[in-house]
């Protein structure tokens, strides 16, 4: 960890920025508008070729709850909800004021669905490299991360590359949005890889997207089967476990679940499908990526023909695509100056040094097995705060991250690994670098009560501490 992996005998082309933002997932997207709009000059990397990461690449959607536990009030604002209604301008989304929980947007789950936010995929796409535009953000797609650049315990940089060859990217602060810590680890942070207790992770899904569905049909069944929905805490839905019982009772459902998951998408006739599950996918490993696609695929097919065949509106239904990379829930999780736990989020706490509030639930599925889903909404509060120090890693100066691989434990990383906190937690981490920059100090030494008055002033809700 954290060993030189080659030395360059020739010389490779420089670039010249403030901030590097390695990944163009939610997070790090986010982090590189905030930056920008910041007055930083910025560069974002990414190895696929659009921003969005898990949402646009993967298929993941739609976007889970954005408001506080109660439901009332929407407490994750700021660049996640301008995205959303730029989404909206275009007909490429719902607002999630509009979408309640137990209805078709959410697959009738009630616990930590309430106002969920349907979207578009390639709407999402096309807002997110306008906002990139605009901010004047450098983007520089097909890039691959390689290896920080490093004086000592300080990041410098790093060194990516593409078909143009290697590039190194001189940095005043670096951010790591890979989503599965590659610059932290890379440079030398500790991390732990997903539940070091347990030795196991979150499973991986394939997502995937049908279309040509008789909507009006479909939800009948669903209906009719009320008193057949069986329901546990309100998340162990079973939605359709009445179709995968005879499909598996006539040799057409060869998988250990036990129901569909079928969410109900922006037009009448599309729905998104999160059903498949591939256990102990190691994503920090090209062979087990691979494995895990080429399963996914097999499995979405498999699902597929299942829905097609037995559930009410689906016969003539379309199986449009399947995700380009699969959908991954855990990998690695730094180690920073403030580790987030999981009682943390049971009880409602929010640090003054909050840099966002949300009230994602805990959501963790496959631990112990294929049925296997848990599932912990908080005690106390209306929601909970997320520490500054959760993006900072040890050890490492100038360097800071943002998205699901932040300092947290496996528990509570499942709460905040959705698509909202991470934007939210992305944009905080923009400012952050941007402001470390203006005031000519490490990103460890950010004033942090600072740091937050610029998150209000960019429409944050930060709760009340």
């Amino acid at each position: 960890m954290g060993s030189k992996i080659f030395e360059f005998t020739e010389p490779v082309k420089e670039i010249e920025t403030d901030i590097l933002v390695a990944g163009a997932g939610p997070g790090g997207t986010c982090a590189a508008i905030a930056a920008a709009r910041s007055g930083a000059k910025v560069l974002l990397v990414e190895q696929g070729n659009c921003a969005g990461g898990m949402v646009t690449q993967g298929l993941v959607g739609p976007f889970m709850t954005c408001y506080d536990k109660s439901g009332e009030h929407m407490i994750i604002r700021g660049l996640f909800e301008e995205v959303v209604d730029r989404m909206i301008e275009k007909g490429g989304a719902i607002h999630p004021s509009e979408v309640r929980k137990k209805t078709a947007y959410t697959s009738w789950i009630e616990k930590g669905h309430d106002h969920v936010t349907p979207f578009k995929t390639e709407t999402l796409k096309l807002v997110l490299d306008e906002m990139l535009e605009e901010a004047r953000v450098k983007v520089l797609y097909h890039t691959t991360f390689v290896q920080p650049v490093l004086h000592g315990c300080n990041i410098k940089g790093a060194i990516v590359f593409s078909k143009a060859g290697f590039e190194k990217i001189n940095a005043k602060v670096v951010i790591d949005a890979t989503g599965d810590a590659d610059v932290a680890y890379r440079a030398g942070a500790a991390c732990e890889y997903g539940n070091n207790q347990l030795g196991i992770v979150q499973p991986a899904t394939m997502f995937f997207h049908i279309s040509n569905v008789d909507s009006a049909k479909l939800e009948a069944d669903i209906e009719a089967n009320k008193d057949n929905f069986y329901r546990k805490d309100g998340v162990n839905y079973r939605s359709f476990h009445w179709w995968v019982e005879k499909a598996r009772e006539n040799g057409d459902w060869d998988f250990e679940r036990t129901s569909l998951g079928l969410f109900k998408g922006v037009d009448d006739d599309e729905w998104f499908v999160n059903t498949s599950r591939i256990n102990g996918v190691d994503a920090t490993n090209n062979e087990s990526l691979t494995y895990a696609e080429r399963e996914g695929r097999k499995q979405a097919d498999m699902i597929f023909r299942m829905i097609k065949k037995y559930v009410p509106g689906c016969e003539n239904a379309k199986l449009t695509e399947t995700a380009s990379t699969i959908g991954i829930r855990e990998s690695r999780h730094v180690e920073g100056d403030y580790r987030l736990e999981v009682d943390d989020i049971l009880e409602g706490e929010v640090p003054e040094d909050s840099i966002m509030v949300c009230a994602n639930s805990v959501d963790i599925h496959g631990r112990f097995g294929p049925k296997s889903n848990e599932y912990l909404t908080m005690r106390k509060g209306e929601y909970y705060g997320v520490p500054y120090g959760c993006l900072v890693p040890k050890k490492i100066e100038n360097l800071l991250v943002a998205g699901r691989s932040i300092s947290a434990s496996s528990e509570a990383a499942g709460a905040i690994r959705v698509t909202p906190p991470v934007m939210a937690i992305g944009q905080a981490a923009g400012v952050a670098a941007a402001l470390s920059i203006k005031e000519q100090c490490s990103v460890r030494m950010v004033d942090v009560q600072k740091l937050r008055q610029l998150l209000k002033e960019q429409k944050a809700y930060l709760g009340e501490v």
